[in-house]
């Protein structure tokens, strides 16, 4: 399997499920330092949260919603009366979100999309700075998608998490992490505190760090 299969064949049982409470019926990202990270995946299928509403608001033009999952936020964009496109590898997130009356498209993130160099924005939230396993890469992709002085909104981890990369998987049923564990693929977990170093390495300067509801988001200008 390709990687971007591996990564979907991953969340998919879960996107499917919107159970998010803890025991049986509960979905975690297990990281290879043994960070084990709960998976809000009734959240995903509901209405964008108070703190994505504010991130929403700084769109004000064409916006691309990388790894966009159920939607909730390519959809919200839409309401807004802005062109907006999800893109996910997993073929459950693009049914879900074309459901929600979102344009979506199936495809890895790194592989050609539609308006490359013309977007205004573009949005990795959730984690979605993980995909990977290369958040420099990530971001030097975002940064070919946007037109000059467009912003990717990118959300990370709280402060003091600092850089890991490697394998992960996610799990579904007990806390313990032995039920239904689906294939490996690479991720990444990136801490606030190295917005800066990250943005410089991959072509972005912050243009703000928002702590929006206990959650942390950078939005990055491309140079």
């Amino acid at each position: 399997m390709t990687g971007p299969a591996l990564l979907a064949g991953g969340f998919e049982a879960a996107l499917a499920d919107p159970a998010d409470r803890p025991g049986e019926g509960a979905h975690w990202l297990v990281l290879g330092d043994g960070v084990r990270v709960p998976l809000p995946v009734r959240r995903w299928h509901g209405p964008p949260e108070p703190a994505l509403t504010e991130l929403v608001r700084r769109c004000a033009g064409p916006t691309i919603d990388l790894g966009c999952g159920p939607g909730r936020l390519t959809a919200a964009l839409a309401e807004r009366g802005l062109v907006a496109l999800g893109v996910d590898v997993s073929a459950v997130a693009v049914r879900l979100a074309r459901g929600r009356g979102a344009a979506a498209l199936r495809r890895d993130v790194l592989a050609p999309l539609p308006g490359e160099g013309r977007w205004a924005h573009t949005l990795l939230v959730d984690g979605n700075i993980g995909i990977g396993g290369d958040p420099v890469r990530l971001l030097r992709r975002c940064a070919a998608l946007l037109r000059p002085g467009g912003t990717a909104l990118v959300e990370l981890a709280p402060p003091g998490a600092g850089l890991w990369r490697g394998r992960a998987y996610v799990t579904s049923g007990g806390r313990a992490g032995d039920d239904e564990r689906g294939p490996a693929f690479r991720w990444a977990r990136v801490g606030v505190e190295l917005a800066g170093p990250l943005a410089s390495a991959a072509g972005f300067r912050v243009a703000a760090v928002l702590p929006l509801d206990r959650r942390w988001f950078v939005e990055l200008v491309r140079r």
